[in-house]
């Protein structure tokens, strides 16, 4: 792992190899990937490999700027360069001087914008906006996208020959539901890191069948999700260790369906021709069936609380009930609450 990289699977072995050969070159570098697969996380461990480490790392969301901002936001601008310029500025590029700047979501970028970029990349230079002469510098520029460039090249909407300038050396992050063997140490990861964020040293690691749950997932908002999902367990979560109960609502339903079915009551055993033996009748011939009804209702219920290790909530998913439900009748029955 580097600076917080989890790199289990081959894909991202083999992206943290190219990394590490190419942090010693001041090369433009292009990651690639959808949301949340971790782009900046990488960029970062680029940045702490290369002889720039100790320079700034200035990250930019190009497609958090407004358009008519992004120019002064990237290059900087001269007093009076703009209605309302009432001081010089220096932008993103001259604060990460001696450093790496990575531009997040590049293909966001206006055309004009794509322009002083591309000379940026060939002269090494740039030219703030209502100055005249151009101010070198020593960036190296990372850029990231989830689009497709190549298909935004060929719809007009981003410059060939910026592309071919970013595109020196490619790095594509595949989506976690890829590389799904990297769950569980992600998930101990976040784990630790949100733990020591809330100041709950007390949550240490995953109740029985919750590891597997997270490997199940599709994860369509990738590794942020899962970071996001870990967060949220623990500050909810009110033992030593992460359950069901702290996940998402759609990981207690899947557990629920996962889940084996209960066993039969020794009390109602089935015949061969689906119909329940009845109990032994009273020496009458009389069978009480709401007698019966009763204590197959608190066998199944003493089943379902095992089962869910005295979780009421999966215990009332295994009945097909809801919890106020099963609550009332373990009151009703006068079963351990």
């Amino acid at each position: 792992m580097a600076s917080g990289f989890v790199a289990s699977s081959g894909a991202m072995r083999e992206a943290l190899d190219v990394l590490a050969r190419v942090a010693p070159s001041g090369c433009t570098v292009l990651v690639t990937g959808e949301s949340g697969t971790g782009k900046e996380v990488v960029v970062r461990a680029l940045h702490e490999m290369s002889p720039l480490r100790d320079g700034p790392f200035v990250a930019v969301n190009c497609g958090a700027i407004a358009d008519n901002l992004v120019e002064s936001e990237l290059f900087g601008h001269a007093r009076g360069a703009f209605t309302g310029a009432m001081t010089a500025r220096r932008g993103y590029v001259a604060a990460a001087e001696g450093g790496t700047l990575f531009l997040d979501e590049v293909g966001e970028l206006s055309p004009a914008a794509q322009v002083k970029l591309l000379r940026l990349l060939q002269q090494r230079e740039y030219t703030p906006l209502g100055e005249t002469r151009p101010v070198r510098c020593n960036v190296r520029v990372v850029a990231a996208t989830n689009r497709d460039l190549q298909a935004e090249v060929r719809a007009g909407r981003f410059r060939e020959d910026l592309y071919f300038r970013l595109d020196v050396v490619h790095v594509h992050l595949p989506p976690l539901r890829d590389r799904r063997e990297e769950v569980r140490p992600l998930a101990a990861h976040f784990l630790r890191l949100s733990a020591e964020r809330a100041g709950r040293a007390d949550v240490i690691g995953f109740a029985p069948g919750v590891l597997e749950l997270l490997e199940a997932d599709d994860w369509p908002g990738n590794v942020r999700a899962l970071e996001n999902t870990i967060e949220r367990a623990v500050l909810l979560s009110a033992g030593t260790e992460i359950s069901v109960d702290d996940l998402p609502a759609r990981f207690l339903s899947r557990a629920a369906a996962a889940a084996p079915p209960l066993p039969k009551s020794p009390r109602a055993p089935s015949r061969s021709d689906g119909r329940l033996t009845l109990p032994p009748s009273a020496g009458d011939g009389m069978i009480d069936l709401r007698a019966a009804v009763d204590a197959l209702e608190s066998r199944l219920i003493r089943d379902a609380l095992e089962r869910s290790k005295n979780n009421k909530q999966r215990a009332a998913d295994l009945l097909g009930i809801k919890r106020t439900t099963l609550i009332d009748m373990m009151k009703r029955k006068g079963l351990a609450a």
